[in-house]
């Protein structure tokens, strides 16, 4: 018997383990779609988009879709400028000393689909890193983890090294805002394992 409570529109092993960490069943369905953002396009209103449109591709993607689907999307902002997953070296060296001493925002948009309705919540975080030298970025790069993350770093593994202070989510900046997830999920009528009386141990 199938123990999915929800859809998760992603592929990230980050946002796979972060509802995990809430108990809450999943199957993953893969879609892709245009992440390009559209011109004078908020940060705010791209990431609130992109968690949307994938959510809603999600659902068109499969035979009966049953349960909500969850869309999430997560930026990196420096100077209004939304930073994209490095091409290489250089890009995430330069990426690095772009954001070393100063504090950027880091916004995560999270997104419900069912049959009837849709709703989204937006979570802004500001991370303020500490000064970074060529050779600890040359030595980051070679660890392998900034090449498929956003804005070049990880929070949740060496990256943490560069951060001095973090105002906001935690599981945000990771992929997968938590507080906002859950109230959507509530939003939508699906109970947290944690806090059902009937969940057995």
């Amino acid at each position: 018997m199938n123990s999915a409570l929800i859809y998760l529109v992603s592929q990230s092993p980050r946002r796979r383990e972060l509802l995990w960490q809430l108990g809450i069943e999943h199957e993953v369905v893969v879609t892709e779609i245009d992440e390009a953002p559209h011109a004078d396009e908020s940060p705010e209103r791209y990431v609130t988009r992109m968690a949307l449109e994938k959510a809603r591709a999600g659902r068109v993607g499969l035979a009966v879709a049953d349960k909500p689907l969850l869309g999430a999307d997560t930026s990196v902002v420096v100077d209004g400028e939304i930073l994209g997953k490095p091409n290489d070296e250089a890009d995430a060296r330069q990426m690095l000393h772009r954001l070393a001493g100063r504090t950027h925002r880091v916004i995560s948009g999270v997104a419900l689909v069912d049959g009837s309705s849709e709703a989204s919540r937006l979570s802004v975080s500001r991370v303020t890193f500490r000064a970074i030298s060529d050779e600890e970025a040359r030595g980051y790069w070679r660890s392998g983890e900034p090449q498929d993350k956003a804005g070049g770093y990880g929070i949740q593994g060496l990256g943490a090294l560069f951060i001095e202070r973090l105002d906001g989510s935690y599981s945000g900046v990771m992929g997968l805002p938590l507080f906002e997830t859950a109230a959507l999920l509530h939003e939508f009528g699906v109970q947290l394992p944690v806090f059902n009386a009937n969940h057995a141990e």
